[in-house]
């Protein structure tokens, strides 16, 4: 896709020279994978170059990027429940921990016994949930809050996700003033990107404070979730969004793609800004997608300023679980391929993915390691990211 907009460089090249060179019959391999005369072979990309308007800036507020604490008690636990295509309602992960023990839970036993707390008395929702679910020590959950200046100068704040932990979101949400923004009506309406765990199951959170948000979910949400919006006390429109691109207002959009994700999840929501005079950002949750995909979307359907891939935020989902494959160097690579001018990581990117980027050269914005993150290779609780502004 770069080659087509003119933005092949000499280090795209010589990246690609460079890996080949391991000899012989690889090194020609490696050459021509990075070389621009591949391109030769690839279909012509129709680009449908939907006009989604313009807005002045966006801020990214990095309100809990721990999506759990511990790679060991995650992997460890879908393990010993039966694997990545268990229901992840079954788990008997936090909040719907019923006492049965691990893969032996359901979203009906678990909800029971906390529905009559929710989302006012959460403490209490918390203390019951943490007697009766596996590993609730580990829950901790993704959440930013994107604040957008139209070009008119309008403001807006939205919230992409409500994280999963209670106790933990809670926190955070004080920490960085989103119950205040909250209970002040200032937050126009919670994106959520994916029904996981970790995105998705501390909505009660967000009710606790404003129970009458709009809520915007991707097409495919489960019975189980979609029970979840109505228990968690949400009294709020509920708009179901279809595969595609979807404009919400001048410079905003988010596009949903239509994809099976571990764990019984179906379909993933990502966040695309055009930023006035300088291109497009995308910001997203986790980005099962892929980053390559992610972008390659933007380009085939998006017109954007100055045909420029600005920047992107989010979790990138290329080692969440620090368990580096070789093959994963070709995602590091082929995202240099896209001339970002600024890069935020978080989460679910991984810690080693993310020193790669920084090791490569890349323009990524580091982190603090501050509220329990644990690198300054990303960008961590509380860390925040600009484009086309100073932050």
């Amino acid at each position: 896709m770069t080659e087509e907009k003119g933005k092949t460089t000499r280090r795209d090249f010589f990246k690609g020279a460079a890996i080949g060179a391991m000899g012989g019959t690889l090194a020609m391999m490696g050459l021509y994978s990075y070389a621009p005369w591949r391109k030769a072979h690839f279909p012509k990309v129709e680009r449908k170059l939907a006009d989604i308007g313009a807005c002045k800036n966006i801020k990214v507020t990095n309100i809990s990027e721990t999506s759990w604490f511990e790679n060991a008690h995650l992997m460890g636990d879908i393990k010993g429940a039966g694997g990545l295509l268990v229901n992840q309602y079954d788990y008997n992960w936090p909040p719907f921990g019923d006492g049965a023990g691990l893969g032996k839970g359901s979203y009906q036993k678990g909800i029971d016994k906390i529905k009559h707390l929710l989302p006012d008395r959460l403490e209490e929702a918390w203390e019951i949930t943490e007697k009766l679910s596996v590993h609730p020590e580990n829950a901790g959950g993704y959440a930013c809050l994107i604040e957008l200046e139209e070009l008119n100068g309008k403001k807006h704040k939205y919230l992409l996700d409500s994280g999963w932990s209670y106790k933990w979101t809670d926190e955070c949400f004080q920490r960085e003033g989103i119950d205040k923004m909250l209970q002040n009506r200032e937050i126009e309406a919670l994106f959520i990107s994916h029904e996981h765990f970790d995105h998705f199951w501390g909505l009660p959170v967000t009710m606790k404070y404003d129970p009458t948000i709009t809520l915007y979910i991707p097409d495919g949400f489960y019975p189980e979730g979609l029970q979840y919006i109505k228990d968690s006390g949400h009294k709020g429109k509920v708009i179901k969004v279809k595969a595609g691109l979807n404009p919400v207002i001048p410079g905003m959009a988010s596009f949903v793609f239509a994809i099976p994700i571990i764990c019984r999840v179906y379909g993933e929501q990502s966040m695309y800004f055009n930023i006035k005079d300088k291109g497009l950002v995308s910001v997203t949750g986790c980005c099962h997608q892929s980053i390559i995909q992610f972008a390659e979307t933007a380009y085939r359907e998006i017109k954007y300023e100055n045909d420029n891939l600005y920047g992107v935020y989010g979790g990138l989902h290329i080692s969440p679980f620090e368990d580096w494959d070789p093959k994963y160097d070709d995602l590091v690579i082929s995202l240099g391929k896209y001339g970002f001018e600024k890069i935020g990581c978080n989460h679910c990117t991984g810690i080693l993915c993310a020193k790669k980027f920084i090791s490569a050269g890349y323009p990524v914005v580091e982190g603090t390691a501050q509220n329990r993150s644990k690198d300054k290779a990303y960008l961590g609780n509380g860390d925040k990211i600009g484009f086309g502004i100073g932050v």
